[in-house]
């Protein structure tokens, strides 16, 4: 049981950990190369991964993006 418990604990920590970083970031430009390199940027500026979000294009892009460790 006490083992049981151990886990739990563990496994909770582990995820609180992990998405204590996640973060959520954006970026805007006049072009989807320029948008994704500006969260490029900004990802290993914090020495991240990034993930796609969103992207819209109107006049001008607006890009959001999630940060991973």
């Amino acid at each position: 049981m006490k083992t049981i418990k151990n886990f739990v604990a563990v496994t909770a920590i582990s995820l609180l950990s992990m998405g204590a970083f996640a973060q959520s970031i954006s970026a805007t430009a006049a072009t989807l190369d320029a948008a994704e390199a500006k969260i490029a940027a900004k990802a290993a500026e914090q020495g991240a991964n990034y993930s796609i979000t969103s992207a819209i294009v109107n006049n001008r892009v607006h890009m959001t993006a999630q940060l991973d460790k």
